[in-house]
């Protein structure tokens, strides 16, 4: 499981420049490997958004939007 500290670690990482260098000196297959790792990250943060979507909205749209019971008919008596 990934931590915060991990994920600060990696914007660290991507906002020092240190990744764009790593990048710009690296050979074929290091290039390969942070281009790989920047579109999981993409991905996953794609997920994330989701995922914390459906969490905050999870049964507060039954709050929003009551359920109506159906309408009866006329009546008939």
């Amino acid at each position: 499981m990934l931590t915060e500290k991990d994920l600060d670690e990696f914007a660290t990482y991507m906002k020092s420049g240190a990744m764009e260098q790593d990048f710009k000196d690296g050979c074929e297959n290091d290039r390969f490997y942070l281009l790989n790792l920047l579109e999981k990250f993409m991905d996953v943060a794609e997920l994330a958004d989701e995922t914390a979507t459906k969490l905050i909205f999870r049964g507060s749209l039954g709050a929003l939007f009551p359920e109506k019971k159906p309408e009866e008919g006329p009546d008939q008596n």
